[in-house]
Order: C-alpha cells, then structure tokens, then sequence
C-alpha cells in the first residue's frame, strides 16, 4: 500500500462538476493499493499517517500531529500510484491491486484511519474521475509505502 501525504491548507475533490468533499487544514491522501496488500499493510499505513508528525509547533518545527492540530483527512483512491514504467513509455498498472480490492482495502483504511487518529476523515468517489485541487503548505509532501518497512 503506497500513500503520497501533502499538508495542505485546504483540498477539495470534485465529480463531474460537483464538489463530493472538501477539508481544510490537514493531509490530502492519494492511496494506493497493490494486489498483495493485507490487513497489516493498512494498520500500519493508517497508523503512520494518523501519528506523522509534520505540523509546525510555536517554533516553526514539524513537530505536532494532526491530533495536535485538529486536522482533517481527504483520502482519494489513485491506482496509478503503482504505474510501472520499466519499460517503454507506456505505464503498466499490473501490480495495481483490481477494483474489487482495491475498493475493500481503501475502505478498510478509511475505517482505520479515522479509528486510529480520532479525527474527520473525508473521501473522494472510487474508481471515479476526479479533480482534485488543494493548497499544498510549505510545500510538505511525504511518500510512504507500507512494503518498505524495515524491521
């Protein structure tokens, strides 16, 4: 499971035309799933996500959590995260996980998000096509993949 995280001042996600989600401060999530994907690899994932620390304390530092400010989550589904492009110029979603999976495990983190973190946890359509827009702050963006845990 792949998560691009960017601190933002505000995101919003739209469908055909029609805003479906919005937030203000906090972490827009693109998340990816593979077909390997399990329980553990969203444990972890939401766990990491809900505890990052990446928020400015009164000296400018990233220090807080997103508890400690309040945020807010946007979660959007985006299998190209796992895009091969190896070979050719053309990518290949093959480690993708398929829409069935992919949907049950982005469910499954939602749930484990907002469950771990304690905090509003908004969601664009999946398997839609959206626009996305937001506010990056600082910028901050944060990549972490839950198959490069080193134990």
């Amino acid at each position: 499971m792949r998560a691009v995280i960017q601190r933002v001042e505000e995101a919003s996600v739209e469908v055909d035309g029609e805003v479906v989600a919005s937030i203000g401060k906090g972490f827009l999530i693109l998340l990816g799933v593979r077909e390997d994907d399990t329980d553990d690899d969203v444990n972890y994932l939401a766990k990491k996500i809900a505890n990052l620390r990446v928020f400015e304390d009164e000296q400018g530092k990233m220090n807080l959590s997103p508890r400690s400010v309040e945020a807010q989550f946007l979660v959007v589904s985006q299998f190209t995260l796992y895009a091969n492009t190896r070979r050719g110029n053309r990518p290949s979603f093959t480690e993708a996980a398929s829409p069935e999976k992919g949907e049950k495990m982005y469910r499954k983190f939602l749930a484990k998000l907002k469950e771990i973190s304690g905090l509003e946890v908004r969601e664009g359509v999946f398997g839609a096509r959206m626009k996305v827009k937001l506010t990056n702050d600082g910028p901050v963006t944060i990549i972490i993949d839950s198959k490069n845990i080193t134990k």
